[in-house]
């Protein structure tokens, strides 16, 4: 497969899409002044706790408070310990309070000054998810500074790799501080984890040097820009080019790799043809076809997509699509089409939360299997974890996907003005009718003998049509002559 990053920068926003065999898979925004706070370290004031849901509001220096649950609380250090003095800057653990099972009264008081990093951006009227478990990313590790672990990430199989990866952390790791080992890591060689491990160690220390005399809410650490964030979390030497239409981009980009990448070999190309970026690779006509809400599939079937704020519904239809041999043939084919069409499109509007599958219901059991396990290795191709349960009878499939930023709806759109975000709006009777019912509240009150309404074209015509008399007895009863203006 053949992957490429196009990045399109303006001075207002920057744009990144991830191209798989020439089709959109993955998008990312970011614009001026609206960096996301995904991965911030601040040192924020706990201003209430709520014992009855076991959680605590924290200020962080946004418009709302950040949400800390208890069960992301439990990685607490003590930032008032008489022996913290000693410990900043060096590799021994900051003291910590409380263990799994402490309720949130007993960790946090109101006012008091905490480590927090956002874990999920604010969405709609939620903000963001808070969490004490700090992490650090780098290229091939991520550290963990209050937990003294090594783990190697699910997505490396090969148990000799596993083995190898965690033996070669374990040894170089300094006391009191823990890592993760990224999936890019696999069959890398020691000295590049070095490298890595020492740059993380300096941004931590950096890090902790300011706590003391920092004054809460305010941000200690904010991640890489979005065309940087990419090439360390996405970038592999298996990508065929990056492709920027950006002077100053291009050069962030090569020192980049030179500075914390120097061992990757990588394509970079300018774009300088007068055409956009985004239309020249067709990612504009992809990304307005991701905001629809049906996705029709090869077959002729079709998909359905509504996002609400508290999950996901997905429905499977055949549409036009008969197929030429029995009915359950022609389910099970386009069960399986759409499997594809709905991990890609999970991946490109970053959908999150609790997502509900309503497959076309299927009779035979191998055949609710074949989907289930269709599905099961079509996700492994996604970034985001995933937990999936088994299909049901109603044909069903419950799954969860791991949410950290806006969804691409809620990133390029917003609720409509008319309808408030429902999707609807009255019918033209209805509005019709509710303007009768005005009319006849109204007309006592109006001291004119003639009365104009204005009102849309269709509720008009439909007045005139269908409430004729409806009009003429008001006209009567009032002694008013109405007339309707489109």
């Amino acid at each position: 497969m053949s992957s490429e990053l196009i990045l399109n920068v303006t001075a207002r926003e920057t744009r990144v899409a991830l191209l798989e065999d020439g089709t959109l898979a993955e998008f990312y925004r970011e614009w001026e002044g609206g960096r996301g706070i995904v991965g911030n370290i601040c040192k924020g004031r706990v201003v209430r706790i709520h014992p009855g849901i076991q959680s605590a509001f924290v200020e962080i220096g946004e418009k709302r408070t950040g949400f800390l649950y208890v069960s992301d609380a439990h990685y607490l250090p003590d930032l008032d310990a008489s022996d913290f003095e000693e410990h900043h800057g060096e590799a021994a653990p900051l003291p910590r309070r409380g263990q799994r099972g402490t309720p949130i009264e007993d960790l946090l008081v109101e006012g008091e000054e905490i480590l927090v990093q956002v874990a999920k951006a604010p969405l709609g009227s939620k903000g963001a998810r808070l969490t004490t478990h700090l992490t650090l990313p780098g290229r091939y590790l991520v550290l963990m500074p209050f937990v003294e672990h090594v783990g190697v990430s699910r997505r490396i199989e090969e148990e000799t790799e596993r083995r190898r990866l965690k033996e070669i952390v374990m040894a170089m790791k300094p006391p009191g501080v823990g890592f993760i080992v990224r999936t890019v890591a696999e069959n890398h060689p020691e000295e590049q984890f070095q490298r890595d491990m020492n740059y993380l160690l300096r941004l931590w220390r950096h890090i902790e040097r300011q706590i003391p005399t920092a004054t809460a809410p305010t941000t200690l650490y904010t991640d890489l820009p979005l065309q940087l964030r990419v090439l360390r979390d996405l970038f592999t030497p298996d990508f065929s080019r990056i492709v920027v239409d950006s002077e100053r981009v291009y050069r962030e980009i090569e020192d980049f790799f030179r500075d914390y990448m120097p061992d990757v070999s990588y394509h970079l190309e300018s774009y300088d043809r007068p055409q956009p970026i985004f239309e020249f690779f067709g990612i504009e006509r992809a990304l307005n076809r991701a905001l629809n809400r049906k996705i029709w599939l090869r077959s002729g079937g079709y998909i359905v997509i509504d996002q609400t704020e508290a999950l996901t519904t997905i429905d499977v239809n055949t549409g036009r699509f008969v197929g030429k041999q029995n009915f359950e043939e022609t389910v099970l084919r386009t069960n399986l089409e759409a499997v594809t069409e709905i991990v890609d499109q999970l991946r490109l509007r970053n959908i999150g939360g609790i997502i509900i599958v309503d497959f076309i219901d299927m009779d035979r059991e191998t055949n609710r299997n074949q989907v289930y396990r269709t599905l099961t290795e079509a996700l492994k191709r996604d970034r985001m974890k995933t937990n999936i349960l088994k299909i049901s009878d109603l044909g069903l499939i419950e799954m969860t996907r791991k949410r950290t930023h806006d969804s691409l709806l809620h990133t390029l759109c917003e609720p409509c003005p008319y309808c408030q975000g429902k999707g609807v709006v009255k019918s033209v009777s209805t509005v019709a009718h509710e303007l009768l019912r005005a009319l006849e509240r109204s007309l006592p009150t109006i001291p004119e003998s003639r009365v104009v309404v204005r009102s849309n074209p269709a509720v008009a015509e439909c007045l005139w049509e269908e409430e004729s008399e409806a009009i003429a007895a008001l006209e009567a009863t009032s002694g008013k002559t109405i007339r309707f203006d489109p």
